[in-house]
């Protein structure tokens, strides 16, 4: 069942979100320490002052609801998403999957990108992760990254794409290159900017790493000692973690604006690449959907059940990967190769983490080189 959905939160949750920054305690800081023990102190509180007085959530719903947003409920899990038919003669369908801290909210700027052209467009279907935003939570164990991409395969065959794209970077790699192992006759092509952190190919009995892949793993092991607290707790101890920032609308945004101010291509000036309302926009999110626990629990769940590649497993269809030179630690283009048929390879020149948002025109230009490569004239019609 496929049903119509509108963004639109009580004024009481809104005021009550700016009661509680209000009413915040704030911590102590060493003096001149900037961002080096996590996210800056004057920096929230200038940030917070925003967020009581001049940020407004109404404009954010009203950006969400200028574009067709449903709820589909899939195996008895509501699944939140937008769904934008392309301009073109012919359009390919293609499901994008956002990751953790982002949301949907982070490929907004994607969809005129990718549905105005008429050489070559999408019919875009953009939801969001069971757990996060508006799609519904799982009270059971076992939602991972697998089982998500299950229910996009079930939701593309409801919206009648028999044969489609995917995209993802984040979780949302994860999950469209489970799509892609589970589906391969469904699938077009696969684009990524990012590499699920747990991928692991296989490897025949006594095959040596390259020096290449040692050194990659042994700077990926350095990065991650100064770098993944967050990813830890999150696997381990998440509900520990979520009595508090689902509490403590600074300490939600603290947590999740320190992932934007590291993770993204900014040159220590974190506004140099976001907005204030940008920001505020996806932790508003998290905030009124109270959406951090179940979101962060993708975490542990994922680490039980990782993207390990068996003997015969492979993504054969065609895949494109897009390297943005602020990405977390990526492996060697050859370590991918072990479980990807990379026949798309960009090094972009500017980007990190959250490319929908930071670098739109580079992403959407990445996911057309790809596909309109995969698709001349005479096979697009199979795809539509």
């Amino acid at each position: 069942m496929i049903k119509p959905f509108s963004a639109n939160i009580s004024e009481e949750i809104l005021d009550d979100l700016k009661n509680r920054i209000k009413n915040t305690r704030w911590p102590d800081e060493i003096s001149n320490s900037d961002w080096k023990y996590g996210t800056n102190l004057s920096f929230m509180k200038e940030l917070s002052n925003y967020w009581m007085y001049e940020f407004n959530w109404r404009k954010v719903e009203a950006e969400i609801n200028s574009f067709p947003n449903f709820i589909a409920t899939i195996d008895g899990y509501d699944i939140h998403f937008i769904h934008v038919k392309g301009k073109g003669k012919k359009n390919i369908p293609l499901i994008i999957t956002h990751g953790w801290p982002g949301s949907f909210i982070e490929m907004l700027k994607l969809i005129p990108r990718l549905t105005d052209e008429d050489e070559i467009s999408f019919d875009l279907v953009i939801p969001s992760i069971i757990g996060f935003g508006y799609s519904g939570k799982s009270q059971l164990e076992g939602c991972n990254s697998e089982f998500v991409a299950h229910l996009w395969h079930k939701l593309m065959m409801e919206l009648g794409y028999e044969r489609y794209g995917a995209q993802g970077g984040d979780i949302g790699s994860g999950i469209s290159s489970w799509l892609a192992l589970k589906y391969p006759l469904n699938l077009i092509g696969l684009h990524l900017n990012y590499i699920s952190g747990s991928y692991t190919p296989f490897l025949k009995d006594g095959e040596q790493l390259t020096d290449e892949v040692v050194a990659f793993q042994k700077y990926a092991l350095n990065w991650a000692s100064k770098e993944a607290a967050y990813s830890h707790i999150q696997s381990t101890k998440p509900i520990t973690l979520a009595f508090g920032l689902n509490d403590s609308p600074i300490g939600l945004c603290a947590w999740i604006i320190e992932k934007f101010n590291s993770w993204s291509d900014n040159n220590g000036e974190i506004y140099s690449v976001f907005t204030k309302d940008e920001l505020l926009a996806n932790v508003t999110l998290y905030w009124i959907t109270q959406t951090i626990h179940s979101s962060i629990r993708m975490y542990n769940e994922n680490s039980k059940h990782p993207l390990q590649f068996g003997e015969n497993d492979f993504i054969k269809i065609p895949v494109g990967f897009a390297k943005f030179p602020k990405e977390l630690p990526t492996p060697p283009r050859s370590y991918i190769e072990k479980g990807f048929n990379i026949t798309h390879w960009t090094d972009m020149p500017a980007g990190g983490h959250f490319a929908g948002m930071e670098q739109p025109d580079l992403m959407a230009k990445d996911i057309k080189d790809l596909f309109k490569d995969l698709t001349t004239e005479s096979k697009l019609s199979a795809f539509v």
